[in-house]
């Protein structure tokens, strides 16, 4: 696959693991809808989230972090709710997640991150 091609998958991620991506784009200055510890302390830790690459994105100015996948995040909070978010996932790190999904799977999570969902923010601010 091309460098710049964006994968056509949904990859499963355990909590454990999303809060290390999440860590890697902090330390790289991605975007991220939270701040540091916000996953640690929300996300449910027993939970299976998910990773769907929606668009490349390209930092001009930081052409070794150029480009890298805007995955829309399907998460499973500790309130048994789940919500819309974003995560820049590097391509490598993208990549080295293992494929465990079935056809049928990927398509429910993605008809789940097209529909309508309650995002992040919105959730924050319910629960403020």
């Amino acid at each position: 696959m091309a460098s710049s091609e964006i994968p056509r998958t949904i990859k499963a991620v355990n909590t454990a693991e999303l809060i290390h991506l999440d860590d890697e784009a902090r330390v790289c200055d991605l975007n991220r809808q939270h701040g540091a510890g916000w996953l640690a302390e929300h996300a449910d830790p027993g939970a299976t989230h998910y990773l769907w690459p929606a668009l490349v994105h390209r930092l001009h100015h930081r052409p070794e972090l150029s480009p890298h996948w805007r995955c829309m995040l399907l998460l499973a909070l500790r309130d048994g709710q789940q919500v819309f978010s974003l995560l820049d996932v590097l391509p490598t790190t993208f990549d080295r997640l293992p494929e465990s999904l079935d056809r049928a799977t990927k398509t429910r999570i993605a008809e789940r991150l097209l529909g309508p969902i309650q995002n992040v923010a919105e959730w924050s601010e319910r629960n403020a």
